[in-house]
This record gives structure tokens, C-alpha cells and sequence, in this order.
């Protein structure tokens, strides 16, 4: 595979008076605009920094990868001199969670772990994957589609335009296979604290298997379930980004 060359992230700073950043690693087949409403909530004080992943908007041009192992290591670079000196946390919906855990090992390999990892709508990923949803990336288009449309998930337009769906099919396609054949190696627990989250609806990450993220960590962890499917976080955003604020500003400086 050719190495990865485009930009992670966006150039622009939306919060130049931020004490700390909150990068923020899509859901599959999203792009770094699934964190567009996330800066004026959280506020001033942290900079919202959504990854951008190739084969999506400003890098549609890239081929999409399926190797989390290949994603970070490309990442881990440019996020930490993204960071700069600031502290920073680490928020992942669906495999954005798998990315951003992947990715808090890597950034641990080189000494600049994350203040807090945050994921959501992803059962623990050294449990047996889920099979609520069966093998996804190997649907055919039209099952993948309705698949797709079930979770709720993709703006309607998109999934009401063929030529706009056809775009989008393999980049889901690949981010599935991605998670799908994901095996977990073995990692030490993380001594970074966790917090994991979910919608009580979603049968691909329960209430247990959410719980499950606390033997990962040596450091403190929680666990909370909102109401909804997998797309949770749509009613919820409010709540959500107040718990991502909180994960990476110290106590003082929390409203």
C-alpha cells in the first residue's frame, strides 16, 4: 500500500484561545463533517479536531484503507504534532472507537498518550465481534444499502441518489472490512482513563459489552447508555459533547 499522504486534519484552528483539543475519529463512511455542529457546543476552552480518513471529502482521491493497524500508524505523527503541547483526548463513535483505541497505543509507544479515551456505539474490541449485523462488508450493494439505511445513520439524500450511493458503497464497504476483520493482539490495559457510551437500542454494542471497555484500563472508567439505536448521539449531542468537554479540561477549568 502506498503511503498515506493526505491531510488528517482540517488547516483552519476554529478555537485559537483553546487550552486543549478533542480529536475526533468518524463513524464508518463518515468524514471529518460528522463533527461540524461539536465546536460550538463544546465551547471556546477546547478545539474540536475531526480526523479526516482517506477515500472521504478532501481525500476522496486516496484509496480507503481496511487495516486500523495501518490507519494509526500513519496517524500517530501527525496528530501529536497537531496536539502540539497541549493536552488532548481521543473520541471514536463505531470504528472511530476502534481507531481511537488503536490509536491511544500507538501515541503510549511514542510518549504522548491521550489525557482521556472516549468511545462509543463499540463493544469492547478484545470481545468476540458482534454478529448482531452478520458479515457486512461482503453485502451485496443493495443489502449493504438497506443495511446502511436501517442504522439510520446516512442523510437520506444520499441513500435516495444512486449516483451519490455508488459513491459511497465501497468507502462503507472498506471501513466493514476494517472492523470486521479486526483481531485483537493482545495490548497491556491502558493507563488512560476510559469512558465508554451507547444507546440502549443498539445490539451491536450492549450494555455488557460496553462495560467490557473497563478491562482495558488500570485507569478510571465509565460506562452510560443513552436512549436510542446506534445513532444515539443525533437526540443526545448535547449530553455527549458536555461528557467529551469534561474527559480532556482538568476540573478547574469545567463550567
Amino acid at each position: 500500500m502506498k503511503p498515506m499522504t493526505g491531510r488528517w486534519f482540517a488547516a483552519e484552528t476554529t478555537a485559537p484561545d483553546a487550552v486543549a483539543r478533542l480529536f475526533c475519529l468518524p463513524h464508518a463512511g463518515a468524514g471529518a463533517s460528522a463533527y461540524r455542529e461539536w465546536q460550538s457546543k463544546v465551547g471556546p476552552d477546547v478545539e474540536v479536531v475531526p480526523v479526516q480518513l482517506p477515500g472521504r471529502e478532501a481525500r476522496f482521491a486516496e484509496p480507503p484503507v481496511t487495516s486500523a493497524a495501518e490507519i494509526v500508524k500513519h496517524l500517530a505523527g501527525s496528530l501529536v504534532e497537531r496536539a502540539g503541547g497541549k493536552p488532548f483526548a481521543l473520541f471514536g463513535h463505531s470504528m472511530g472507537a476502534l481507531l481511537a483505541y488503536e490509536l491511544t497505543h500507538e501515541l503510549l509507544l511514542v510518549g504522548r498518550p491521550p489525557v482521556h479515551l472516549v468511545v462509543s456505539g463499540y463493544g469492547a474490541p478484545h470481545l468476540p465481534r458482534s454478529t448482531a449485523y452478520g458479515v457486512v462488508h461482503k453485502l451485496p450493494d443493495a443489502e449493504l444499502a438497506r443495511h446502511i439505511e436501517a442504522l439510520q445513520g446516512t442523510a437520506g439524500e444520499v441513500l435516495e441518489h444512486p449516483e451519490l450511493l455508488e459513491l459511497l458503497l465501497p468507502i462503507l464497504r472498506a471501513d466493514y472490512e476494517l472492523c470486521e476483520t479486526y483481531r485483537f493482539v493482545g495490548h497491556p490495559p491502558l493507563p488512560v482513563p476510559v469512558t465508554a457510551l451507547g444507546g440502549t437500542e443498539d445490539p451491536g454494542a450492549t450494555e455488557p459489552q460496553l462495560r467490557a471497555w473497563g478491562e482495558l484500563t488500570t485507569a478510571p472508567f465509565t460506562a452510560t447508555s443513552f436512549p436510542g439505536g446506534h445513532f444515539y448521539l443525533n437526540a443526545q449531542l448535547d449530553d455527549l459533547t458536555r461528557i467529551a468537554r469534561d474527559a480532556v479540561l482538568p476540573p478547574a477549568s469545567r463550567d
